[in-house]
């Protein structure tokens, strides 16, 4: 498993969807959910988490 987190610029360049569009599919429960970071604001994802979220999109 890759423990890497990924940081939001990141993940919309991996994913090729917006910042608004993220947080809407993970409020639907459609994509993975950030990781609380050191500081109040800051998130993240496991990139393993983001990875398999892609893979499962080329099966529909």
């Amino acid at each position: 498993m890759n423990c890497r987190i990924l940081r939001l610029k990141e993940v919309k360049k991996l994913t090729g969807l917006s910042r608004s569009t993220i947080y809407l599919q993970i409020s639907k429960g459609h994509f993975p959910k950030q990781v609380h970071l050191t500081g109040a604001r800051s998130v993240g994802w496991y990139e393993s988490d983001i990875t398999e979220w892609i893979e499962s999109r080329h099966q529909l």
